[in-house]
């Protein structure tokens, strides 16, 4: 059974720094959070080490569950051009330098992305995802691949097929329930994957008709759960039955999220999770 507690998923809070989102986090009922490796550079910059930075999160209850993400994980990411919206960002998440900085501040896990628009070949996509896994393994850290339909692994299918060729024990699924439905993913698919491979789960919602632009939809247009059209319900049954124990994250890109504060955009973030995975467990 998915676990109980919440993450506040880190990215679409990339304005606020990472301090100020701690107090919000916790009092809007989070019990952990992710973050982005470059939350912990910035502040590593100011002369904070990573050891003052998890003791600033744990000093407010909250756990640190993940580091989102490596994006420059394919040989071909490397020599992506500047013309790929982000190029510059995504080049510099590398597998050596995150792995080492969720090492570093004692995080459980690391996210990949291809955000490129780069469709690798399944041995080369499994050979890279095992040099991460590879990489990660010593450090006791899990690796899981969130697929994203507007990318180069767009569908649960497509990652699965490279967790399953890379063969790798730490080697997992991110999988996020609006990237699920609007990739059109199987739930037969996700019903058969044991759950032990799924390594994170973010739940959000959506309207019925997809946008023109699903880039532009995932970073400005997501509901909170239970506003939408997916059938979330079903989605957490699925994810239950085959024993996945992941934590689940509520992450929400939404066009107004920078204009209020934190703590209003939030407040009512774990009300809308909890009444959905209830929803789920009651049958309903």
């Amino acid at each position: 059974m998915l676990g109980t507690g919440l993450i506040l998923s880190g990215p679409p809070f990339i304005h606020v720094p990472l301090l100020d989102r701690l107090a919000p986090a916790r009092e809007a009922g989070f019990s952990g959070i992710s973050l982005m490796p470059g939350d912990i550079w910035s502040l590593e910059r100011e002369g904070m080490t990573a050891a003052e930075i998890r003791s600033r999160i744990t000093d407010q209850g909250l756990s640190l569950e993940e580091v989102d993400c490596t994006a420059c994980w394919l040989p071909s990411h490397r020599s992506a051009g500047d013309d790929i919206p982000m190029a510059s960002l995504l080049r510099s998440l590398t597998p050596e330098r995150v792995i080492e900085t969720a090492a570093r501040i004692g995080a459980p896990s690391v996210t990949a992305v291809e955000m490129m628009g780069i469709a690798p070949s399944l041995d080369e996509a499994a050979e890279a995802f095992a040099y991460l896994c590879d990489l990660a393994a010593p450090h006791g850290l899990k690796v899981h691949i969130e697929f994203l339909p507007f990318g180069g692994i767009p569908d649960l299918a497509s990652a699965w097929a490279i967790v399953q060729a890379a063969a790798r024990p730490n080697g997992g699924l991110t999988v996020d329930s609006w990237h699920f439905f609007r990739s059109g993913s199987s739930f037969d698919l996700l019903a058969a994957i044991p759950g032990a491979y799924i390594h994170t789960v973010q739940i959000n919602d959506a309207p019925a008709q997809p946008g023109e632009d699903l880039m532009q939809e995932t970073m400005t247009g997501r509901l909170l759960p239970g506003e939408g059209s997916f059938d979330l319900p079903r989605f957490i049954r699925t994810l239950d039955a085959t024993g996945c124990t992941a934590p689940v994250s509520v992450e929400i890109f939404s066009s107004g999220i920078a204009s209020r504060p934190m703590a209003e955009a939030i407040r009512h973030w774990p009300g809308a999770a909890h009444a959905v995975i209830q929803k789920a467990r009651n049958g309903k």
